[in-house]
């Protein structure tokens, strides 16, 4: 059982054994995994996508790296960067670093495959916003990096055509409070610098089980990202949705049960993918964290940025169409879930496009 990780500053994911069929509808993708993917439809991506695929935007990847030979992620990609060891930056954010070595780390090429996966190519898996690309951009080694590196690669990401800044990593508790005293402000400066840019910031909640998110979902700019499981509950290991600017939605980040279908399946480096456990090859393996979570939020933002809407609009139509669980209540926060799980058809219907 594997948890997708904060990485330290971490990645939020937790990866554990897992495999569901979902309801297929009519116009649901020839990818052979997508049946067994509950986060796409528990999103409603699939009705959205007659409105937007998200073509045209582009999702940064600010993490550990991407596989970029990666048969579901390569036709996806647009030019990355590396933040690692470097200054101020070297490589193109493949998942293996300036050493190219393998340093487990998996997890962003497992992000970036929950966000724009290629849908519909008879391969793997689907993306949430199966016509966005993906930037490619490694600021963690082994599981963390630091605030600068992080930092780096969030502006490079906003000055090189990203409209969707996905970070699916934290810090540990208390570095809220540090950043809310002026003392780290690195990441929140350059959260601040993406959104002068039109940019939006979506971070995972991070998986302390605490009701505050973790920086940097906790900081001004970012919209915070709480995980459910296929059954819409609130995650047990998931922090938030308490942030200072209230900007909190749900999506799925998996159980973390011992069960094949309760965790969040999508692509990882080939060979890496535990292929005997659940069946889902070498290049595909389930993870569960709030860094699965947010992924789905950003495949969301990207299916509204295509729309040409402003942040802004990006950041209230989120909140405004999100659903609370068993209610279909909108509109309305609640600190468990934030203003709920987001709703991508929903979204993409929303004035302001």
């Amino acid at each position: 059982m594997r948890l997708g990780r904060m990485l330290t500053v971490a990645a939020a994911t937790l990866a554990s054994t897992t495999l569901m069929v979902g309801t297929a509808q009519a116009a649901a993708p020839n990818d052979p995994l997508y049946a067994r993917q509950w986060g796409p439809q528990q999103v409603r991506a699939e009705q959205a996508w007659e409105t937007s695929t998200g073509r045209g935007a582009v999702i940064a990847i600010v993490d550990s790296g991407v596989d970029l030979t990666h048969p579901d992620l390569r036709r996806k990609l647009v030019r990355g960067a590396t933040f690692v060891d470097c200054n101020p930056s070297c490589g193109n954010g493949d998942w293996k670093g300036p050493d190219g070595e393998p340093d487990g780390d998996e997890h962003g090429t497992h992000v970036a495959g929950i966000a724009a996966a290629a849908t519909d190519n008879g391969i793997g898996i689907a993306g949430v916003a199966r016509g966005a690309k993906i930037m490619p951009v490694k600021v963690l080694e082994e599981g963390s990096g630091s605030f600068t590196d992080i930092a780096n690669g969030i502006r490079w990401a906003a000055d090189n055509g990203a409209d969707v800044i996905n970070l699916s990593l934290g810090a540990v508790q208390g570095v809220q409070l540090l950043v809310h005293g002026g003392v780290i402000v690195e990441v929140q400066d350059a959260i601040r610098y993406a959104n002068s840019k039109g940019v939006a910031v979506i971070a995972a909640a991070g998986n302390d089980a605490v009701p505050l998110c973790n920086t940097p979902a906790y900081d001004f700019g970012a919209m915070c990202v709480v995980a459910t499981d296929k059954r819409e509950a609130r995650a047990a290991y998931s922090s938030g949705g308490v942030d200072p600017e209230l900007l909190t939605v749900s999506a799925p980040g998996g159980s973390l049960l011992p069960v094949c279908g309760e965790d969040v399946v999508s692509t990882v480096p080939a060979g890496t993918g535990r292929s005997a456990v659940c069946g889902y090859g070498d290049a595909y393996d389930e993870y569960a964290g709030t860094s699965m979570a947010a992924p789905h939020v950003s495949g969301v933002a990207a299916l509204l940025a295509a729309q040409g809407r402003s942040l802004d609009n990006i950041y209230r139509t989120l909140v405004d169409t999100s659903r609370q669980p068993g209610t279909e209540v909108r509109g309305v926060f609640t600190p468990v879930f934030g203003y709920g799980i987001v709703d991508a058809a929903a979204a993409v219907a929303a004035p302001g496009s």
